[in-house]
């Protein structure tokens, strides 16, 4: 009987060095047993990045926040995204039996290759979906050092 074998590698995730991905999300993922997997209660920000010769172009999925309660900050070559979700109660609903929605603070914090001017920094939010324009800082050009 032939049989379709895979080799159990823990570390192959965190060897992906993927700079977009949180280091608690693979310690998060590692620890839970494969049968909580589904029944995360957090909520995760999740993106595109994409690139220019001038800018970075990210489209951030945020369902169910108002634009007031998304904050984006930029330091160098650093951005934070970060959402709140606010539970809104309706009177005479009752008490929830069951309830998959999240409520709370999420963020994601990411660094990208070059610099960003801050100054010029564009963001739209429409239907649950963040755009933001990243132009890069100009001026600042890597040195090539001769090794002699």
């Amino acid at each position: 009987m032939a049989g379709n074998l895979t080799r159990f590698d823990p570390f192959r995730e965190i060897a992906r060095l993927d700079p977009f991905r949180s280091p608690d999300d693979f310690f998060r993922e590692f620890s839970m047993l494969p049968s909580l997997r589904g029944m995360e209660a957090e909520s995760r920000i999740r993106m595109d990045v994409t690139e220019s010769d001038n800018a970075y172009m990210i489209k951030a999925d945020v369902p169910g926040v108002k634009k007031e309660d998304i904050k984006v900050s930029v330091d160098g070559n650093t951005v934070t995204i970060s959402a709140t979700s606010k539970e809104e109660k309706e009177a005479g609903e009752g008490n929830a039996v069951y309830s998959e929605r999240y409520y709370g603070e999420q963020y994601r914090r990411f660094s990208l290759p070059s610099d960003v001017d801050e100054s010029k920094v564009e963001a739209r939010y429409q239907d649950g979906v963040l755009q933001l324009t990243l132009p890069k800082k100009q001026g600042k050009t890597s040195k090539q050092i001769t090794i002699q």
